[in-house]
């Protein structure tokens, strides 16, 4: 998502039942107590509104280049979800006491937590930053990290760039193009790449898929397989009967030479065993105009 600041110190927020508006002062980024995950200061797909540390901001409808990136994030990280762990886009989470707020994709355990009864708190959090401002981005990334969540990434379309953020250096720190996001969470590394670029994607979904064992991508290659042995069955079969065809000339052959130039000399036997099905044959127009065995075979 692209959240545009409103320029609000603090966010006057509905009670979830229409009472009076409730102020929340900015929270700081740490805090000894969270609130849960899903015990919302904003009222989820019904407003636009999102809060970071009490600043109200709007989750705006998405240009191509965000709008494209989304879709290929999702499609990219969702085959590689490890079983236990599932995906979610534009999943709000109580991030802090004045913040509330979703991340563009997150990855958390599926299920509900025992020690709080709820959803998990993703693990992974991705975020599409192209209109967004680099204080919506950094700050979301602190919050989170606070929160608990262990790793935060930022796909920054206009730079393509990916960047992981770092909590000892405050920032996002770069990706190398030729990287990879290893993690629990996944099946196999997705490389930075792949997240950029949409024929890369579509290689690693189905490597990915092949690695989880996809009873369709199995299917092909059994197929592929059964392919393969009947066409070496039918190359078989079919040399087999080349070569029977051969043997067969070569013995109608020699009888021939016998008949016309008596035994016929080691050598020359030699030479019928080698010969491949054009030479025999050659060799069978010319017996009768042939004189000798040598202007038979040398002419």
């Amino acid at each position: 998502m692209d959240p545009k600041p409103t320029g609000a110190a603090l966010l006057l927020a509905p009670a979830a039942r229409g009472g009076a508006a409730v102020r929340f002062p900015p929270a700081e980024p740490q805090r000894a107590h969270f609130p849960a995950v899903d015990e919302h200061l904003v009222a989820p797909e019904v407003t636009r509104d999102e809060l970071i540390r009490g600043r109200k901001v709007v989750a705006a409808p998405a240009l191509e280049p965000h709008a494209e990136q989304q879709v290929r994030l999702d499609f990219l990280i969702a085959p590689h979800l490890r079983p236990g762990y599932i995906g979610a886009a534009d999943l709000i989470t109580r991030v802090a006491e004045g913040s509330d707020f979703a991340t563009d994709l997150s990855i958390r355990r599926a299920g509900t937590d025992p020690a709080t009864g709820r959803r998990y708190l993703e693990e992974l959090s991705f975020e599409i930053v192209n209109e967004q401002s680099m204080r919506d981005a950094r700050e979301k990334a602190e919050d989170l990290v606070a929160r608990g969540v262990r790793r935060v990434f930022a796909i920054f379309v206009k730079r393509d760039e990916v960047a992981e953020w770092s909590a000892a250096e405050g920032r996002f720190v770069p990706l190398a193009p030729d990287a990879t996001i290893e993690d629990l969470c996944l099946v196999r590394p997705v490389p930075v790449r792949a997240l950029l670029d949409g024929a890369a994607a579509e290689r690693e979904v189905v490597r990915a898929l092949e690695r989880k064992g996809n009873s369709e991508i199995e299917a092909i290659k059994a197929r592929e397989r059964k392919a393969a042995l009947d066409e070496g069955r039918r190359a078989g079969l079919d040399e087999g009967r080349r070569a029977g065809l051969d043997e067969g000339q070569r013995a109608v052959l020699l009888r021939q030479l016998r008949a016309r130039f008596g035994e016929v000399p080691e050598a020359r036997r030699e030479q019928v065993f080698a010969a491949s099905g054009e030479r025999l044959a050659e060799w069978a127009e010319r017996i009768l105009t042939a004189r000798t065995l040598d202007e038979l075979f040398e002419g």
